[in-house]
């Protein structure tokens, strides 16, 4: 180790026990995971590996440039000096990483929070520096004597995803660059990229005018209370007549009190309490507005009218009806719209899924594009771009929504457990 590298260690302490959690909850802290268990060639060194992390079995982990040291005892205490080596950035790689992070604000903030954005780590790959380990990048050595990773090293891996998930500066240092090097660095960088300051433009009034021109205003009546929200929406008028109709009238009435208790509902938001403090909800696209009145009608023909109008035929509309009641417009575009998610947010989603269950515990899920399928039981999770899970259940050849949306898919897919008859 050159004197550089011993000057960039850095210890931390062993940490605690972690019974039935996950070890990691941060898309890098899943991808370091992957480079292991994707590369051992024994799979059960590598869960005795983990059940050893799990019990507190690693002792305090030194990270330095390259390489990861710690002392893992077996379960008689034998101590075993283990360590995984990391390949470093050349001062090459090095100047095209910072050169990106530098490049974009939003990258340094997330760095200096401890994070990785996604966006960085694709746009180093793209340049052909890999930010994160892949398959054979860890390199095991322990002195149990094992050429592969063994329980000792994959503990030792365990943890670290840990200690990754805290800090992402811990992967930054492996590849050689300590946190407050590479903080200075990326400084220099952003200030000699930051453009040429210009000649200020005065803009407005001064402030002592601008506080004349208030005190001097004109007095202004208080604005009136709001209205009084009435007991139940109003009636419209009947258009039944003896006269020969020239339109639909039973439609046209429906549409009259369907628009009558829409009208008294966004009344009732506006004047409860914070309505004021809050952004105003995108409005509903013509498909979502059909949807909602077909929820509200009674008569089969105006429903099978509105359901044509949508393209829709009967059972799409009463599929979008049931949906619609879980969750308005995000549960019908979970119905209705079969994205692919980005990387990012793909990242997200296996993050979630990875911690939602304790090791073992975890339902089957195979996914296509936004949806994971749970095929033997009929359940299925959807993940809108919301970033929020919606519960589906398989009847009759078909998937239809079973419940309202959770933030996470374990409590998604719990609404799809039989009820307890108790």
């Amino acid at each position: 180790m050159s004197d550089r590298d011993d000057r960039l260690e850095k210890t931390f302490a062993a940490l605690p026990p972690a019974p039935g959690r996950g070890f990691a909850t941060t898309w890098w802290g899943h991808a370091w995971l992957r480079a292991l268990e994707d590369s051992a060639l024994d799979g059960e060194q590598v869960r005795q590996g983990r059940r050893y992390a799990r019990a507190g079995a690693v002792g305090a982990v030194s990270v330095r440039p390259g390489g990861l040291t710690a002392v893992v005892r077996d379960r008689d205490g034998t101590a075993h000096r283990t360590d995984v080596l990391v390949q470093e950035f050349t001062e090459g790689q090095w100047d095209r990483l910072l050169g990106l992070a530098a490049a974009e604000s939003g990258y340094i903030a997330a760095l200096l929070d401890r994070e990785v954005p996604p966006e960085l780590a694709e746009d180093a790959t793209a340049a052909g520096v890999e930010l994160l380990p892949g398959i054979g990048d860890l390199d095991p050595r322990c002195d149990c004597g094992e050429w592969d990773h063994c329980p000792h090293t994959a503990a030792l891996c365990y943890q670290v995803a840990r200690l990754l998930d805290q800090d992402a500066f811990v992967l930054l240092l492996l590849r050689g660059r300590g946190e407050r090097e590479l903080v200075d660095e990326l400084e220099e960088r952003s200030t000699a990229e930051a453009p040429a300051p210009q000649e200020a433009v005065p803009l407005g009034v001064a402030a002592a005018e601008a506080y004349a021109a208030w005190e001097a205003r004109p007095a202004r009546p208080p604005l009136p209370a709001p209205p009084a929200l009435p007991d139940a929406p109003g009636q419209p008028p009947t258009l039944d007549t003896e006269a020969e109709p020239q339109l639909d009238v039973d439609a046209v009435e429906f549409l009259a009190q369907a628009a009558a208790s829409q009208a008294w509902r966004l009344l009732a938001q506006a004047l409860a309490p914070g309505h004021a403090d809050r952004a105003l909800p995108a409005p509903p696209t013509a498909a979502e507005d059909a949807v909602r009145l077909t929820a509200e009608a009674g008569d089969v023909r105006v429903r099978a009218r509105l359901a044509a109008a949508t393209g829709r035929n009967r059972a799409e509309m009463e599929l979008a009806v049931l949906a619609w009641g879980f969750g308005g417009s995000g549960a019908l575009a979970a119905l209705e719209d079969d994205w692919t998610p980005d990387r990012a947010a793909l990242a997200l989603a296996r993050a979630a899924l990875a911690g939602a269950w304790a090791d073992g515990a975890a339902p089957e899920l195979r996914r296509v594009r936004a949806r994971w399928t749970e095929a033997d039981a009929g359940r299925q999770l959807r993940l809108g771009r919301e970033g929020r899970w919606w519960p589906y259940r398989r009847e009759a050849g078909r998937w239809v929504p079973a419940g309202p949306s959770a933030p996470d898919p374990a409590s998604a897919l719990t609404a799809l457990d039989p009820e307890d008859p108790a």
